[in-house]
């Protein structure tokens, strides 16, 4: 296949646009997102409540005509409600199983940190393999298939902290953050009247998305940037302060969103500046801070940014 990056290009810019329809200000998360989709990773929004994160995902999916499907995580929900179940057919004598709600192409897991450990793990394997086992009968997932979790970083009680092994699988980890006045007075009046989201129309396919996968994974790496994103992840690794440092797959999934995004900025090749603007969304929520270093006002950003300063960045040609 040849690779085509100005069609790309073009392609993120209309799917962009067509999403600001409805999420006023939030270009650079949209596009962030769009990163995430065509490297094939997993996003974990951390924010607050009321802010759009619903809204974002479901703009994003209607505007890849994808189907879509939302989980509200409770303490009593169950992995079986995730990945679904086997029920008994008397008519037939067979069991005939029932798909959870994991069985979509983009997945909202609201609120994730809410439920159990047990049901929290259910997702490991649909994200890291985009299948799922149930009763030892394996079931793929629709492509493309993306996992959209999000949680409450202020309100703690009744929640269950995700495990390493489990934030280890979200490529990205971001907020939305708060709008400005100006945009603020921009959503008021987009949605005084009725929700721009009700008359979204698809401007991608699914096909898109596959096709845009496939043109990434042909962007090319010199030898210096997988260098580069070697030296950052082992840096971590020997920080003083850190106990747990970023892992090999960490550093794979910024080499893959790197490459993502230099195709949707039109480039067939990953320059040092696409590294460096996803690190902080790659490393951050993979570092655990000891707890001497966390006494010392030590912060998993703060080392990624002194990181960026002073590992050596490879000249460009």
């Amino acid at each position: 296949m040849v690779i085509n990056p100005d069609k790309a290009c073009t392609l993120a810019l209309t799917i962009e646009n067509n999403v600001a329809e409805v999420m006023v200000g939030k270009n650079k998360i949209i596009r962030l997102l769009l990163t995430a989709l065509t490297a094939g990773g997993h996003v974990l929004i951390e924010d607050v409540p009321g802010i759009g994160k619903t809204t974002l995902v479901t703009a994003l999916a209607r505007s890849l005509d994808l189907d879509f499907a939302r989980i509200q995580f409770t303490p009593d929900v169950m992995p079986s409600d995730v990945t679904g179940y086997n029920i008994f057919d008397q008519n037939s004598g067979d069991f005939i199983f029932k798909p959870g709600a994991i069985m979509t192409q983009i997945l909202l897991a609201d609120e994730i940190n809410r439920t159990s450990p047990k049901t929290q793990s259910a997702l490991l394997e649909a994200m890291q393999e985009n299948q799922v086992t149930v009763d030892q009968t394996t079931y793929e997932l629709p492509q493309p298939f993306m996992v959209m979790a999000t949680q409450n970083p202020i309100e703690q009680q009744g929640t269950y902290v995700l495990p390493e092994a489990q934030l280890d699988r979200f490529m990205f980890r971001m907020t939305l953050g708060y709008p400005s006045p100006q945009e603020e007075i921009n959503i008021m009046s987009r949605f005084s009247s009725e929700s721009p989201i009700e008359t979204l129309q698809a401007v991608a396919a699914a096909e898109d998305v596959l096709w845009l996968r496939d043109q990434a994974r042909q962007v090319y790496v010199a030898d210096a940037i997988k260098i580069y994103i070697t030296n950052l992840a082992q840096q971590t690794r020997q920080h003083p302060d850190v106990e747990l440092g970023a892992s090999p797959r960490a550093s794979l999934m910024l080499l893959q969103a790197s490459k993502a995004a230099a195709l949707l900025s039109g480039r067939d090749y990953v320059i040092p500046d696409d590294v460096q603007k996803l690190l902080h969304y790659v490393f951050d929520h993979r570092l655990l801070i000891k707890a001497e270093g966390r006494l010392r006002g030590a912060q998993a950003g703060s080392i990624v940014e002194a990181l960026k300063e002073t590992v050596q960045v490879p000249a460009q040609k």
